[in-house]
């Protein structure tokens, strides 16, 4: 199999995708395509002293930033990592693309030179969420901030695929994300989509609270793209609130550091549960070939979690799946 990365992307861009590009050839039975600048790609697989056959290079000159207007950037950069990329997807030069450059030109990228799967409205970016239950996948995170009670219905199914598929959830369950639990509560858009999910085969659980949402009651929670990236955005900051106050606390005494010490393997399996390298990326749902889009700040480590992510993905042909349960629900 193999996977194209965008090398430019992120704030770490070439050390990280370079790296963790190594580190899944080493550890997976694939082959790497890393596309943009040949000089720093190649500095840097020297510094690494990866000397190995399965990491191949393509040029490119021009790179898509977070400054620039995603959809325009797409249309007229035609010589940046991300656009090659996407153009070598669409060849079937290989089987997934992976970025963690800006991303609105992903989602414009996808939109536009992907395409997306007969009889879904929008694509929405996924991600999984821990919770007290494990992991439950969020979506939409931001593609679609105005939404229609229908596409929130689609979410649903292409949640519920993904879970079945990804995470081995038979009939996965599905909740959406309201300001109540019941079903008269919340706004138009929430109520129309309730009565669009209660009336399907979807495994529907009903409307979901924000404080619901650790204790993953159910295994796919839908909600438009702004409350989606709101929730995600939140839970981030919490996390590092809570660790770097942790943290404080442990190193204000010597009997602190000493119980620090002594929890060390707990507090590692707990900050890992709640750290986004271990989950690599989010898969773009609703467009015809595999696309992740990585954190922006990710490291050697998320990016090749990301590579593996998109290698089960793409076995898995979740694709093929969402295409075919769009149709059945």
């Amino acid at each position: 199999m193999k996977i194209i990365v965008d090398a430019m992307g992120g704030d770490n861009s070439i050390e990280a995708t370079v790296n963790g590009s190594i580190g899944a050839v080493r550890e997976s039975d694939l082959e790497i395509v890393l596309i943009g600048k040949k000089d720093l790609i190649e500095k840097e697989l020297n510094k690494s002293n990866y000397d190995g056959d399965r990491i191949e290079i393509i040029h490119t000159e021009e790179v898509i930033t977070n400054n620039d207007s995603p959809t325009l950037a797409i249309r007229r950069k035609k010589n940046s990592s991300m656009v090659v990329g996407f153009n070598k997807l669409n060849e079937g030069y290989g089987e997934a693309f992976i970025s963690s450059g800006n991303t609105g030109s992903l989602l414009a990228g996808g939109l536009f030179l992907i395409k997306r799967i007969k009889g879904i409205d929008r694509a929405a970016i996924s991600s999984l969420y821990p919770t007290r239950n494990g992991m439950t996948l969020l979506l939409d995170m931001g593609a679609n901030v105005d939404c229609k009670p229908e596409y929130l219905k689609q979410f649903a199914i292409m949640g519920s695929t993904y879970s079945e598929k990804i995470l081995g959830i038979s009939s996965p369950t599905v909740g959406l994300v309201n300001v109540g639990t019941e079903k008269e509560k919340g706004n138009t858009l929430v109520k129309e989509a309730y009565e669009l999910l209660s009336n399907s085969d979807i495994n529907f659980y009903g409307n979901i609270e924000a404080r619901d949402i650790p204790e993953g009651i159910v295994d796919v929670m839908v909600c438009d793209g702004f409350v989606g990236n709101v929730v995600l955005k939140l839970t981030e900051g919490i996390a590092n609130l809570f660790f770097s106050t942790l943290k404080e606390e442990f190193t204000k005494k010597a009997s602190s550091k000493f119980a620090a010490l002594m929890l060390k393997p707990q507090l590692k399996s707990f900050k890992e549960r709640f750290d986004y390298r271990e989950y690599g990326g989010a898969p773009l749902l609703g467009i015809k070939k595999p696309v992740i889009k990585a954190h922006g700040s990710s490291d050697a480590f998320a990016i090749k979690n990301a590579i593996k992510q998109a290698k089960i993905f793409t076995e898995k042909k979740v694709i093929d799946k969402i295409e075919e349960n769009i149709n059945k629900y």
